[in-house]
């Protein structure tokens, strides 16, 4: 596999671990929570991470399995599993590879569809799901508008390609875990390609213990851009009968100004 067609994710080791102390919670686990029950399970949580909304749904009584390319995430979830008291059936591929046991009547994706990069394993992750659908079942997943940062959206102009790659800040976001130890993450853009839609971040992971640097990882992170009508369209050609557009995470019909859609696909 070429180095193009190789997805490039950031989701281990430190960063694993930042997910899961973390990011535990915010609207979206309500918003497809809410989802899951009134559609029908069995349901499936595709790319559950460290298991932010998959536990939530299972401690709620639902019937969701959860499956995400990256075992050490997956090894979080199962952890924060067993310390709810709940059991969970958890799958190892990337969503391209999808091929699972069961057939589902809802399959939710949150913040995992375009990571990687490659548009080839955008499309065929959707026909995938597809075909993991029972017939009338929903895909309902998330996408930020490619628009939806102004610092970011400077970027696909001519001169803020000229400012690629962004130095690294002296200092990053650093936070203290559960035993005491500190994480602390370091951003950047490295490059951004306008007529490929795809923007390449890395981020620097220390880990500190009682002030001292005792461990450092490097990530990188590909991520494709798409507009509205691209991802209706591959909808439509993943086979999908009908798409409904909304404004994340609400009921409401986007507007020009809504930075993170939801799609709603039919099979």
């Amino acid at each position: 596999m070429t180095p193009e067609a190789s997805p490039q994710v950031w989701h281990y080791g430190l960063v694993a671990r930042w997910w899961a102390e973390f990011n535990t919670d915010g609207p979206e686990i309500d918003y497809f929570g809410g989802y899951i029950d009134r559609l029908g399970g069995p349901a499936l949580d595709l790319a559950c991470g460290a298991g932010r909304l998959l536990v939530p749904f299972l401690k709620a009584g639902l019937d969701v399995d959860g499956c995400d390319i990256s075992a050490e995430m997956l090894g979080h979830a199962r952890r924060r599993a067993d310390a709810e008291g709940v059991s969970v059936n958890l799958y190892q591929q990337a969503a391209h590879e999808l091929d699972l046991p069961r057939r589902y009547r809802t399959i939710i994706m949150c913040g995992g569809f375009a990571l990687g990069g490659v548009r080839a394993h955008d499309q065929e992750a959707l026909v995938r799901i597809q075909r993991h659908l029972e017939p009338g079942g929903t895909l309902l997943f998330d996408c930020d508008a490619p628009y939806q940062s102004e610092r970011a959206w400077h970027l696909w102009t001519a001169s803020g390609q000229r400012e690629l790659p962004q130095p690294w800040p002296d200092e990053g976001d650093r936070k203290s875990t559960a035993d005491g130890d500190e994480i602390e993450l370091l951003g950047r853009v490295v490059s951004l390609d306008p007529l490929d839609q795809v923007i390449t971040r890395e981020l620097h992971a220390r880990l500190w213990r009682e002030g001292r640097l005792v461990a450092e990882e490097q990530h990188v992170l590909r991520e494709r851009y798409y507009f509205r009508n691209e991802v209706i369209d591959m909808l439509t050609a993943a086979g999908f009968d009908s798409v409904t557009v909304r404004e994340g995470y609400s009921d409401a019909a986007p507007t020009a100004t809504t930075g993170i859609l939801v799609y709603e696909a039919v099979r």
